[in-house]
Order: C-alpha cells, then sequence, then structure tokens
C-alpha cells in the first residue's frame, strides 16, 4: 500500500529519538520527547486549495521539522507516518 497525499498534504516519516543526550545521559522511554523532525515521504500536488494557489515547496527526501501538534499519526502496516498540511512544516533542514 501507498499513501498519496492529496492538495497542500505531506506524507512525513519520523525520525527515530535520541536515545542519549549530548553529555551522555541515557533516556529512558517515557523521558524521551517524540521528536519533531521527520523525512517527506510523500507530497500532494499543490493546486487551489481553500481558494488560495498553493506551491509546494518540499519534496520527498527532505528532512523538515513540523509544528508539535501538527497532522494526523496514520499506521500502514508496520510503519507510522504523519499527515500534515505543508504550513505545518517550519523549516527544512539542510545538511
Amino acid at each position: 500500500m501507498k499513501l498519496v497525499p492529496l492538495g497542500d498534504k505531506v506524507v512525513l516519516k519520523q525520525l527515530v529519538a535520541e536515545e542519549t543526550t549530548k553529555s551522555g545521559i541515557v533516556l529512558p522511554g517515557q523521558a524521551k520527547e517524540k521528536p519533531q523532525q521527520a523525512e517527506v515521504v510523500a507530497v500532494g500536488p499543490g493546486g487551489v486549495v481553500d481558494g488560495k494557489e498553493v506551491t509546494m515547496q518540499v519534496k520527498s527526501g527532505d528532512k523538515v521539522i513540523y509544528s508539535k501538534y501538527a497532522g494526523t499519526e496514520v499506521k500502514l502496516g508496520d510503519e507510522e507516518f504523519i499527515v500534515v498540511k505543508q504550513n505545518d512544516i517550519v523549516a527544512i533542514v539542510e545538511d
């Protein structure tokens, strides 16, 4: 199965949370906060959404930071994805 987003939606796969802090402290499972960093898996076509022209600015493979409480969590098989609107993405992470 494959998720194909519509309009200005973007499908994200959350990146794995750090298990240790920069100072070397190992975090137990419940202390880890969900990361707000994800990889773009699929991008909708954009177009006219709510009467406004939307041009998609992200592409598959981009690493992005998204708003903390944004999107809809979707489980497909063994994998979990988050579907967000493009305007819930706050930044693209460049290496």
